[in-house]
C-alpha cells in the first residue's frame, strides 16, 4: 500500500488525476485508510466514488480517458480502455508476484508492451 501511496503523492506533483479501480471493498477502504494516514505531514485528496477528488477509488472504470489507472482488480484491463496509463503494482510476494505475470501475459496478448519498473 504505502508503495501505491507514494507513487500517487508523485504523479501528482503534476497535473494529473488519478484512478484507483477496485473491486474488492475491504482494499478499497484500505487504501482509503493508507491514503489518510501514511505520510503525517501531506495530504492526497482522494475519495471512495467521489469522482471531484483528485485520487478516486472506485469498482468500476471512469467514464472519461483523462485519468491515470491504477489496476488493483485480478484481471488486465482490456485494449478498449484507452487511458494514457494503466499502473499494475506489483506486491514482492510469490502470489502477487504470480498474478503480475499472467496479467504482464494478459496484456501482451492484447497487443499491449508494458513497462516495468522498480519501486
Amino acid at each position: 500500500m504505502d508503495s501505491t501511496c507514494r507513487l500517487c503523492r508523485k504523479i501528482l506533483r503534476q497535473p494529473a488525476r488519478i484512478w484507483l479501480l477496485c473491486a474488492d471493498t475491504d482494499l478499497q477502504q484500505q487504501l482509503d485508510e493508507c491514503l489518510w494516514s501514511f505520510d503525517p505531514f501531506s495530504f492526497i485528496p482522494h475519495g471512495i466514488d467521489q469522482l471531484q477528488a483528485t485520487v478516486c477509488i472506485s469498482a468500476t472504470l471512469p467514464e472519461q480517458s483523462d485519468w491515470i489507472i491504477f489496476n488493483f482488480n485480478p484481471e488486465a484491463l482490456e485494449p478498449y480502455a484507452k487511458f494514457s496509463h494503466i499502473i499494475e503494482i506489483i506486491e514482492n510476494h510469490e502470489m502477487a508476484k504470480q498474478l503480475g505475470r499472467e496479467k504482464f501475459k494478459q496484456y501482451r496478448r492484447l497487443g499491449i508492451e508494458p513497462d516495468t519498473h522498480k519501486l
